[in-house]
């Protein structure tokens, strides 16, 4: 049992925030991937200002397209 649970690997927090952002590009299709990442603020509401912070840690603006947040292939940090 303790060796399954080792073998979990916890994903990044932006993994999951990712995730929810294709789905809303591709299931919803509330937003474009053309669109700037400051369209989903309304969507996250109240939990914006801290994704917003995330990004930017990652070196993301509000003004770049959805589709470079959604094309990062890992959340590593530095």
């Amino acid at each position: 049992m303790t060796e399954a649970i080792a073998d979990l690997v916890v994903a990044h927090p932006m993994v999951k925030f990712q995730r929810q952002v294709e789905s809303l590009v591709k299931k919803s299709k509330v937003v474009r991937p053309s669109d700037p990442i400051w369209k989903i603020a309304f969507l996250f509401g109240d939990d914006w200002a801290h994704w917003k912070q995330e990004l930017e840690e990652f070196d993301f603006s509000t003004q770049d397209p959805i589709q470079e947040l959604l094309a990062v292939q890992s959340w590593e940090e530095d």
